[in-house]
C-alpha cells in the first residue's frame, strides 16, 4: 500500500475494508450452519442481513466522495474466516463449537470495529459529511452486533457448553 495522503488512506482503508465485508458475506452463512443453537444461528442471519447493508453504505460512501475503490484482499479478515473454518472442521458439533462460533464472529466483528472506526476519524478530518454519518451509522451496527453475541454467550451457550 502506498499512502502519501489522508485521502489515499481513507481509500485503501474504505477498500480493505469492503473486501472485508465481501468475504463476510460468504463467511457467515458457513457459522449458521454450524451451530446447533437457534439463537446463535438467528444472530449470524441478522449479521448476514446487517453485512449487506454495509456493503451497500461502503458504495454509498463512495458515491458520496466521488472516491473509487481499490481493487484489495482483506488480509487480515481472510485469516479470520479462515480460523473460523478451521473451528468448524475440528470441533465436534454442539455447544462448544457454538462458542468457538461466537469467538470466531466476535474477532471479525472487533477488526470491523477498529476499522470503521478509524474512517469515521479519517472521513472527518477529511471533509466528508455524508459519509461520516454513513460510517458511524455502521459502526454503531457492528457494535450491537457484538454485543448481542456476548449476550448469547454470557448466558445461554456457555452454560450449555460447560455442561457437556
Amino acid at each position: 500500500m502506498t499512502a502519501k495522503t489522508l485521502n489515499d488512506l481513507f481509500i485503501h482503508s474504505l477498500s480493505d475494508l469492503y473486501s472485508a465485508e465481501k468475504q463476510l458475506t460468504k463467511a457467515l452463512p458457513k457459522l449458521a450452519r454450524a451451530t446447533t443453537n437457534p439463537d446463535l444461528k438467528a444472530a449470524f442471519q441478522t449479521y448476514l442481513e446487517d453485512t449487506n447493508a454495509k456493503i451497500e453504505r461502503i458504495d454509498q460512501v463512495v458515491e458520496s466522495t466521488d472516491l473509487k475503490l481499490k481493487r484489495v484482499k482483506c488480509l487480515a479478515m481472510e485469516g479470520l474466516v479462515e480460523e473460523g473454518k478451521e473451528q468448524i472442521d475440528e470441533v465436534e458439533k454442539g455447544p462448544v463449537l457454538d462458542m468457538a462460533l461466537i469467538g470466531a464472529a466476535q474477532k471479525a466483528a472487533h477488526y470491523e470495529i477498529a476499522t470503521y472506526g478509524t474512517l469515521c476519524a479519517l472521513a472527518k478530518k477529511l471533509g466528508y459529511g455524508d459519509a461520516v454519518k454513513l460510517l458511524r451509522e455502521t459502526l454503531e451496527e457492528v457494535k450491537a452486533a457484538d454485543e448481542k453475541l456476548t449476550e448469547l454467550s454470557e448466558q445461554e451457550i456457555a452454560e450449555e457448553a460447560l455442561e457437556q
